[in-house]
């Protein structure tokens, strides 16, 4: 049998790896905030010169605002999920109280990135808004209002980081035949947020695409970075399907099994 590295050398392992954890998190993060200045800028020259696009925002919200006008009842359900099931908070506090619940786990380096990806993801979006400055759809009989600027949509972003956080951390926790449940629940509501921001007038359809694009960004970056801590600390990678921390459901996360030692 081959023999086991000495304590201090795996203990020197997992410190090194840890330095480099936070530097390609942190990396990852400013990586994902100059994706979203580039494509915040290049979203303003596709809309200042692209007709296709002006006329499918425009189409899109002229015709989700009569069919709103035209179904009070439905307007208000969809008002509902936007500003109380879907918003940014419930959300972020869903990720919040998970970070909190790793910590509790000593997952420490999964706590760190579910927090980091959703604050990245929350100040990233406010970095493009502000340098995009998009104005949000002016309709003569609007069914909801909205502050602030309009791309990129910032509910659309944060259900796609949140659900994103919560479905890769817990997955490990979940029945293998309940895991496509999962996915189809975390991917009809990343959808569902979108359809709202638009059928309430308060979104161009293209700032949805655009926080749905930012968000996956985010995820994947940060993602990328706990994949290669896992590499680095000789944990293994993983499958998506399986989670970002498979031994989550053990009684040690985050410490490899005697065969990966």
């Amino acid at each position: 049998m081959p023999a086991r590295p000495a304590v201090p050398t795996l203990r020197r392992r997992r410190k090194d790896a840890d330095r480099r954890f936070g530097i390609r998190l942190f990396g990852s993060a400013a990586a994902a905030a100059v994706t979203a200045v580039l494509f915040g800028l290049l979203l303003v020259l596709v809309e200042s010169g692209w007709h296709p696009l002006r006329r499918l925002d425009a189409g899109a919200a002229r015709w989700l605002n009569r069919t709103a006008l035209d179904h009070p009842a439905w307007t208000g359900t969809l008002r509902f999920f936007s500003d109380v099931v879907w918003d940014p908070v419930t959300l972020r506090a869903a990720v919040a109280v998970l970070t909190l619940w790793l910590l509790y786990r000593r997952a420490w380096r999964l706590a760190a990135w579910s927090a980091v990806t959703a604050v990245a993801g929350g100040l990233i979006g406010l970095l493009a808004k502000v340098v995009v400055e998009r104005a949000r759809p002016s309709l003569p009989d609007p069914v909801a209002h909205a502050p602030g600027y309009s791309f990129p949509s910032g509910h659309a972003m944060a259900a796609t980081t949140s659900f994103a956080v919560l479905l890769l951390v817990l997955l490990p926790m979940v029945r293998r035949g309940l895991r496509p449940l999962c996915w189809a629940v975390a991917v009809v509501s990343v959808l569902g947020v979108g359809f709202t921001r638009v059928a309430l007038g308060v979104h161009w359809f293209s700032d949805v695409v655009g926080g749905w694009m930012l968000g996956l960004a985010v995820v994947a970056l940060t993602g990328w970075s706990f994949e290669a801590w896992r590499a680095d600390a000789g944990l293994g990678r993983t499958e998506v399907a399986e989670g970002l921390e498979p031994e989550l459901s053990g009684e040690d996360p985050e410490e490899p099994h005697a065969s990966q030692r």
